[in-house]
């Protein structure tokens, strides 16, 4: 293989499996191409979940491709069953279109928009999908697919096999996302679709369904699924997800989240989630033995390209502000507090839980009875600690979980 785009696909570990690898490799050679992935929008931000099909995009951007973002209005009103053991909750359309307007702040900060050659083209399935006409699909397109052949699908096939229930509606989902690429590949000569691995069924459908009615070739391509080398998935920490967007995870959790990573991802994810060519990484490895400035290298990159060079380098100093001074550095995340809360006292449970530093009671109670809980660096075993006035100094206090997170609660 020797096309740039598919030989650094490769390098970073995104290539998992490909429908037609040395055809999609020729076209590729031949001219810039069109590829999109499609993201459902079930909540207000992406999580770090997703984050590798971005930096996939951003990889397009960079060999000459123009990434297509379908930011899926259609399909998120039923729900994609892969990988779920149970219906998602049902959005209504304003919840669904508040969403997607939210998620594009992602895209562009990382993706390239000043050049017009591969600037990203953003799409909404339900421009199409919901206007539909049930007897006419079924007639165009549902004689294309057979029930034998879609009961083979995972997404089907271990949702039935753990014995829970598959919505007919969440079952016309393939059949929904296959209409996609063959619109775009109509519309707009997207030829390639890309996906994680758990959306390989789905994305041949699509190449078959333009195969068979369009006469014409198209590609699917999916990268792997990560987890982490602990064995958990990928972007879930104690307090929940790792959102990509800044209101819902601060710049400086976002980087602690990186620094803090087991030792045996690093060098994957440097490939995976950084710029870094892959030969700088093998050189870095080759000459810091220091496991934790290798991270710091990774933190600071992460960051830099969702939140940029400037919120990176402030999260950095935060970082060795907080640890190596003990200080009450401006940079930690902030929670406001009001100074009537304070003065009526403040059950300490209720906020942990309420702020979402902690995700239930139960969690902070194991913590402060592990002595992992602290107040201006002095370890705190009462649960049943009531935050008051004197706790604060110059109307600011740190609360430290473990020693990786720390906040600041500031009266307003």
């Amino acid at each position: 293989m020797k096309n740039k785009f598919l030989l650094e696909m490769r390098a970073r570990g995104y290539l998992n499996q490909c429908t037609d690898l040395a055809k999609l490799e020729q076209v590729c050679n031949q001219k810039s191409i069109l590829g999109y992935i499609g993201f459902d929008c079930t909540a207000e931000s992406l999580h770090v979940g997703s984050l590798l099909q971005i930096m996939i995009l951003k990889l397009m951007q960079k060999h000459g491709h123009r990434p297509v973002i379908l930011l899926g209005g259609g399909t998120t009103l039923i729900g994609d069953p892969s990988g779920k053991d149970s219906t998602r909750k049902i959005l209504d359309q304003k919840q669904i279109k508040n969403n997607i307007s939210s998620i594009k702040k992602v895209f562009k900060k990382i993706l390239i928009s000043s050049n017009k050659k591969v600037k990203p083209i953003f799409v909404d399935n339900a421009v199409w999908l919901t206007k539909l006409n049930y007897i006419n699909f079924l007639r165009e397109i549902g004689r294309h697919f057979t029930i034998n052949k879609m009961l083979t699908f995972d997404s089907v096939k271990l949702r039935l096999e753990r014995e829970q229930s598959l919505s007919y509606m969440e079952f016309n989902y393939m059949i929904l996302q296959a209409f996609d690429f063959y619109k775009l590949f109509k519309d707009k000569n997207c030829i390639l679709q890309i996906g994680g691995s758990d959306q390989w069924g789905n994305i041949v459908n699509g190449v078959d369904l333009i195969r068979r009615i369009l006469k014409k070739d198209s590609f699917g391509l999916t990268s792997p699924l990560i987890t982490l080398a602990s064995g958990a998935k990928m972007g879930k920490t104690e307090r929940g997800a790792v959102w990509l967007n800044k209101e819902l995870f601060s710049a400086y959790d976002y980087w602690q989240f990186w620094r803090n990573v087991d030792d045996r991802d690093v060098k994957r994810f440097l490939n995976f989630f950084t710029e870094l060519e892959h030969e700088e990484i093998n050189e870095i490895f080759t000459n810091e033995k220091n496991i934790n400035n290798i991270k710091i290298i990774l933190a600071n990159e992460t960051t830099r390209i969702l939140h940029g060079e400037k919120e990176s380098k402030k999260a950095e100093q935060t970082a060795k502000d907080t640890f190596k001074n003990g200080g009450l550095s401006t940079g930690l995340p902030e929670i406001q507090v009001k100074s009537k809360e304070v003065n009526l006292g403040i059950n300490l449970l209720e906020f942990l839980k309420k702020n979402k530093v902690m995700s239930s009671k139960n969690e902070a109670r194991r913590l402060i009875n592990s002595s992992g809980f602290k107040i201006n660096d002095k370890i705190v075993n009462d649960e049943n600690k009531i935050l008051k006035v004197e706790d604060f100094r110059n109307n600011r206090l740190k609360i430290s979980c473990g020693k990786k997170r720390h906040y600041i609660i500031k009266i307003i």
